[in-house]
């Protein structure tokens, strides 16, 4: 199965956007090697705000050629031919994505609602935080709310010389919610 990694820089007050949407809070550090980081993913997920801004910002951070998906219930599919727009049905639709034949990776690019009601469904394999040594006081938050406790085990980590610490972690399990049958747990 093809797997989900959800890559993304946070402050460490767990925003990964300020209060504008903004992110030149975000060091540019020549050491990070993006090409390799990023080498085996051939799908990018994101939601409508993350999409919106990734266009205001000119260039998007992927490749050419890699497929990418937005999430959001709001945009025309007829107006943004270059991607593909998914209503409904979110969680179906990574789900055949993953199953997908090929071992290329699926990067889970934001935000943090899409990645917290992805979570939720048991569709992210992997969650890799670069934590930047700032502190926003508000903004777009790492997970959004109403996603169950779920169960982190760290494979590795790396810091940077601009002081970012990357935290590269599986996730194992999430928690039972009351009513919750032991199948329903990934």
């Amino acid at each position: 199965m093809r797997r989900v990694r959800y890559n993304v820089a946070a402050s460490l007050d767990g925003y990964i956007a300020d209060v504008d949407g903004g992110f030149d809070w975000i060091p540019e550090d020549q050491t990070v090697d993006f090409a390799a980081i990023f080498a085996r993913v051939d799908t990018v997920l994101l939601g409508r705000r993350s999409f919106e801004l990734v266009r205001q910002a000119g260039a998007p951070p992927w490749r050419p050629g890699m497929r990418v998906y937005v999430f959001s219930r709001t945009l025309r599919p007829a107006d943004y031919p270059d991607v593909t727009v998914v209503g409904f049905k979110s969680s179906e639709v990574v789900s055949e994505l993953r199953s997908e034949s090929g071992e290329g990776e699926i990067w889970l690019f934001g935000g943090g609602q899409l990645f917290s009601s992805m979570l939720e469904d048991g569709q992210v394999d992997t969650v890799e935080v670069t934590i930047v040594p700032v502190l926003l006081g508000g903004g777009v938050p790492l997970a959004g709310a109403g996603h169950t406790r779920t169960r982190l085990r760290l494979l590795r980590t790396h810091q940077y010389p601009t002081g970012m610490v990357s935290l590269i972690y599986d996730v194992e399990q999430r928690a039972l919610q009351a009513g919750d049958s032991p199948k329903a747990a990934p």
